[in-house]
């Protein structure tokens, strides 16, 4: 199947790798623009863009694709379908609507549950034991239209967003092959979503990421592995913001207040929550680099009693 490709970060740049090294044909990619990154504010190229190069595929990088920018495109290669994997904007109907095959979707999630910008994450900070991948056809909807083929994926204690993204990026391309393999075969029969079964996995805002220990340690514990590495979950120690990359959680009872360091034992810093606890392991200081518990323990001169807060005073 010929395809013009359109994804923006590593979880596109996955399924482009596949869909290059499948019988597919790859004719163009569609990414966004270069964007400045570092204390450089040097531009950088997304991962879709790197990849694509690598293999000497043309790659398009339209600032819209309001007022027909990327018809030109289309016309130019003709494809059979566009392949869709995180591209960061919403297609018009003049792209969704093209080629013999349309628009095609790779999303991170069961649908029709995790619509919207950030599955992955919604899923873990919810504390599914499960989530997976959706090929779907695209319509006019945010991710309502209909759907070809699904694969489950577990999501374990050990995992985070990293995790979770990497193996979503890896079944999603493999499904998507074998996806157009039946497309062109006529094996598959579309599925429409149940509307009354969705919910909005809405993009990750700032407020989103602190912590309210006043909740269930579980719940405290899934929304730091949900935001982990990135944006990361924060909380407020002595005035100084404190991100958190890793924890555990126990559901032991205490009497202490929500956020109060109960134990220091090991080396961790355990912290109150409206019930059990979470024990910090890994966390980034504001200001500082990213570092063990034990080390911010003896740098901050952390003590049982401490509160971590969700304001700075």
């Amino acid at each position: 199947m010929k395809v013009i490709f359109m994804g923006t970060p590593d979880l596109a740049r996955v399924v482009l790798e596949a869909l290059i090294n499948s019988e597919n044909e790859v004719v163009a990619v569609v990414t966004q623009p270069d964007k400045p990154k570092g204390r450089g504010y040097e531009l950088t190229p997304p991962p879709v863009k790197v990849c694509a190069l690598e293999h000497g595929i043309e790659v398009y990088q339209p600032a819209t694709l309001k007022n027909g920018e990327m018809q030109p495109i289309i016309d130019k290669y003709n494809p059979d379908a566009i392949i869709v994997a995180a591209y960061g904007q919403i297609l018009p109907p003049y792209v969704i609507e093209y080629g013999n095959f349309g628009c095609i979707n790779v999303h991170g999630s069961l649908l029709p549950e995790y619509r919207g910008a950030a599955p992955i994450q919604c899923a873990i900070i919810d504390g599914k034991t499960k989530t997976g991948i959706t090929i779907m056809k695209m319509d006019n909807g945010l991710d309502t239209g209909d759907m070809l083929t699904k694969a489950e994926v577990d999501i374990t204690p050990e995992d985070n967003f990293e995790t979770m993204h990497d193996k979503l990026a890896e079944v999603g391309g493999k499904l998507l092959v074998d996806t157009l393999i039946m497309l062109e075969k006529g094996e598959i029969t579309p599925e429409k979503q149940d509307d009354s079964l969705s919910n909005y996995a809405k993009k990750i805002e700032k407020s989103d990421c602190l912590l309210d220990f006043t909740e269930d340690a579980y719940n405290v514990w899934c929304r730091i592995r949900g935001l982990s590495p990135i944006p990361l979950s924060f909380a407020y120690l002595n005035g100084k913001m404190v991100k958190f990359i890793s924890a555990e959680y126990s559901d032991k009872s205490h009497n202490k207040a929500p956020g109060e360091v109960i134990s220091l034992d090991g080396g961790k810093i355990e912290i109150a929550c409206g019930k059990g606890s979470i024990l910090l392991t890994k966390l980034l200081p504001e200001g500082k680099g990213r570092m063990d518990s034990l080390g911010f323990i003896n740098g901050r001169r952390v003590a049982v009693g401490d509160i971590f807060k969700n304001t700075k005073e």
